[in-house]
């Protein structure tokens, strides 16, 4: 399994972008499909945003179309998540995730990084 290390969260204000990195080692990110979770207190973890492999057809949850980008530098080994005009429920802790293409599950994770949106 590769390891997957976010960086990037932080305090912002409500209408604020901030830059999430995930960078992996012990494998070739570019044979993963990855993807962004969040979780709020009290709430379930969900699926923000996934990328293939080529990171062609990204996908996103309909929260935060228009506002969050995915995206990946394969020779750096790492996927991004841009989120602009971030809104208070935004606030959550935020994971990467990867799976191989034929998994079903993202099986590899990391520790996470705190996204807190202030109105």
């Amino acid at each position: 399994q590769v390891q997957l290390v976010e960086s990037g969260g932080g305090l912002v204000q409500a209408g604020g972008s901030l830059r999430l990195s995930c960078a992996a080692s012990g494998g070739t990110l570019s044979s993963y499909v990855v993807g962004w979770f969040r979780q709020a207190p009290g709430k379930e973890r969900e699926l923000v945003a996934h990328i293939s492999r080529g990171g062609s057809a990204p996908n996103y949850v309909d929260s935060v179309k228009g506002r969050f980008t995915i995206s990946r530098d394969n020779a750096k080994n790492t996927v991004y998540l841009q989120m602009n005009s971030l809104k208070p429920e935004d606030t959550a802790v935020y994971y990467c995730a990867a799976r191989l293409v034929f998994e079903v599950d993202f099986d590899s994770w990391g520790q996470g990084t705190q996204v807190t949106v202030s109105s």
